[in-house]
């Protein structure tokens, strides 16, 4: 159930039981931020903040309307601001719901910030656009929203000389994904994933977020142009580590016993969590491509950082980049020039 590096519980007690996380100060006057999952838990405590800090606009992007209501009128209560917030519907499990989220974008004279935080975390197959509905959800549908938002950053760099946030909530469970699906023959990873499997199932949540860090290592380099560097885009993805969120919800037993003992002894809450969202979402260009962890840049696993890993990196994006394309025919092409 647990595939523990070495001296991975050392980091995460000390992260979660000795690491103060600052709280977040920096204004955001004029900007505009996009949040997804954003109606309960840290998506919902970071908006807060984003408007806190005068945000002009801030996106709730949430899987239906009737939910984000209650989280406006929260917001609104708390902040004391009016007319800030905005619901935009958009169902991460639809990847026709991501593109009609994303082209209702296009018609925003600028946004600043990007926090993909939407996720889901399931103990059994689900099929979900005819794959698993982990890696549907938390890798296609969450990258299909990346590479479509690339045009409107871009141009909101270059019309208001701003650097745009793209950031990918991911998780610390990275690092315990065993990904047997690494060793797939070239071009059989996704395909692998979309089994139904029940050995590999519980290992789902872990792999996503593994290779939402490998996809945000492979995209970076595609988002700082050399040649136009008033065009440039940050990318970076972070852990908000162990929170008192909803993400469990699914779990079965042992799990969810375990998960509940841990919550109640280790668990930031999700304001204090949220600070890891809002801290990546102001970062500057230190971070890009890069994964934080208490607010700061730090290496993500060995895996990631080791030679299989970078050649496996290049497999996953190839392999991402043609789903993408067969899911919206062009949706990679903002990338295509700098290939």
């Amino acid at each position: 159930m647990f595939n523990l590096p070495a001296g991975f519980l050392t980091t995460f007690l000390k992260s979660q039981l000795f690491t103060k996380l600052p709280c977040p100060e920096t204004p955001l006057t004029d900007q505009v931020i996009i949040i997804t999952g954003s109606n309960v838990g840290l998506g919902l405590e970071a908006a807060r903040h984003f408007v806190g800090l005068d945000a002009a606009k801030v996106i709730l992007g949430c899987r239906s309307i009737s939910k984000g209501e209650a989280a406006l009128a929260d917001i609104e209560h708390s902040t004391g601001r009016k007319g800030v917030v905005e619901l935009w519907e958009v169902d991460m499990s639809n990847y026709q719901s991501v593109e009609a989220f994303c082209a209702r974008v296009e018609s925003e004279e600028r946004i600043d910030v990007v926090v993909e935080n939407a996720g889901i975390a399931v103990p059994n197959y689900e099929e979900v656009e005819g794959t698993e509905s982990t890696i549907a959800v938390n890798v296609v549908a969450t990258f299909l929203m990346a590479v479509l938002m690339v045009p409107v950053l871009r141009r909101t760099a270059e019309r208001f000389s701003v650097t745009p946030r793209l950031v990918i909530v991911a998780s610390d469970a990275h690092e315990q994904a065993s990904f047997v699906e690494g060793d797939s023959p070239p071009g059989g990873i996704f395909s692998t994933m979309a089994q139904n499997d029940p050995k590999l199932q519980p290992d789902r949540y872990n792999t996503s977020k593994l290779l939402q860090i490998l996809v945000v290592r492979e995209l970076a380099p595609l988002l700082t142009r050399s040649t136009s560097p008033s065009q440039d885009i940050i990318i970076n993805t972070l852990t908000p580590g162990l929170c008192h969120s909803a993400l469990m919800r699914h779990a079965v037993f042992p799990l969810n016993v375990l998960a509940a003992i841990g919550k109640t002894l280790l668990a930031r809450s999700t304001e204090v969590g949220s600070r890891t969202l809002f801290s990546a979402a102001v970062a500057g260009r230190e971070t890009h491509g890069c994964y934080m962890a208490d607010c700061v840049v730090r290496e993500p696993s060995a895996y990631v950082r080791s030679a299989k890993g970078a050649e496996v990196q290049k497999r996953v994006w190839k392999e991402l980049r043609e789903i993408l394309e067969d899911v919206k025919e062009g949706s990679t092409s903002c990338l295509k020039e700098l290939s």
